[in-house]
């Protein structure tokens, strides 16, 4: 409980050593990744990043990442699920290109600093603090990035394997807890926070994940943009992935559905157990004719009955 709260109202340490990462290099390594995914690698600067979706030609969302301008290089950063997909599917497409990809999971490590104290102590740490969303900041044989997995604000520090029971015992001795995989995941959903492999999945389109920020509508052609664009142009999505709240304390599995008038109105992808507001947080692909504010819906298979709402 500690730790939720301090993630929640504070700050926290998440430990994200098992996400992938890997090292784009070589001549080509722009503009093979502005070609594989929905935002804008072309123009980065060293010091930027980006949050991208990798598609497949149908417009499927394959793996979501951050990419990581380093100056010589590129670091994508994605779930530890994705990391083979991502490594294989890019490999596919160099033919010709000066690109290489190397795995580097194993030698960098990840610790998430998050929270809405999270800039006052990175900076208490010594640590740089970048100034946009997803940039990155060098700092001694690692970086920083300012990326959050659990809410609006948090950092990301990446050091050498052999550097990481360092940072831990720094941060520590700095009195800012390690929350837990519960703690994070009920924070990730009480600020709407999707995550690919729960929430975002292969199934799902880029317009309806709700995730525009992970898409430049200028930059060109990509792999999956044609279907991006014909969504875009003629508004044909029936669903979004949007926050539901449960009136209950049992969190229902992923893959339930919630009616309204006896018909699937929605289908929760993740949902957890909020102490601070006393309901279940979910987040929920709902059909467009149900996500109006406050919309009552009912949870399938509950007795006695179960209800939820859009906030």
């Amino acid at each position: 409980m500690k730790s939720y709260q301090a993630l929640r109202s504070g700050v926290a340490c998440i430990d994200l050593s098992a996400r992938g990462k890997i090292r784009v290099t070589g001549e080509d390594r722009a503009r093979l990744l502005h070609a594989m995914t929905t935002n804008d690698v072309q123009h980065m600067q060293p010091g930027d990043g980006v949050y991208a979706f990798f598609l497949n030609a149908q417009g499927r969302i394959l793996a979501d990442a951050y990419i990581y301008h380093l100056g010589e290089s590129f670091l994508i950063d994605t779930e530890p699920e994705t990391a083979g997909k991502v490594l294989q599917h890019l490999d596919k497409y160099i033919i010709a290109d000066d690109v290489t990809l190397e795995d580097q999971t194993a030698i960098w490590k990840a610790v998430g600093i998050e929270g809405p104290a999270s800039a006052a102590a990175v900076e208490a740490l010594g640590l740089p603090v970048p100034a946009g969303d997803y940039h990155v900041a060098a700092w001694e044989n690692g970086f920083t990035a300012r990326t959050a997995a659990t809410g609006p604000l948090g950092f990301r520090v990446f050091v050498p394997v052999a550097e990481r029971a360092g940072l831990i015992e720094k941060i520590a001795a700095a009195g800012i807890p390690e929350a837990d995989a519960e703690a994070a995941r009920t924070v990730r959903l009480e600020n709407g926070k999707p995550r690919y492999g729960e929430d975002i999945t292969e199934r799902y389109l880029t317009q309806e994940s709700q995730q525009m920020h992970a898409v430049s509508f200028s930059k060109g052609c990509y792999l999956g943009q044609e279907i991006v664009e014909r969504v875009r142009s003629r508004a044909q999505v029936h669903r979004h992935l949007m926050p539901v709240r449960i009136r209950f304390t049992q969190p229902p599995a992923a893959g339930t559905k919630l009616k309204a008038d006896g018909k699937d109105a929605a289908e929760i992808t993740s949902a957890a157990y909020s102490p601070a507001l006393g309901e279940v947080v979910a987040l929920a692909y709902v059909r467009t004719d149900y996500q109006a504010s406050k919309t009552e819906l009912a949870v399938d298979s509950t007795e006695p009955p179960v209800t939820a709402y859009v906030p």
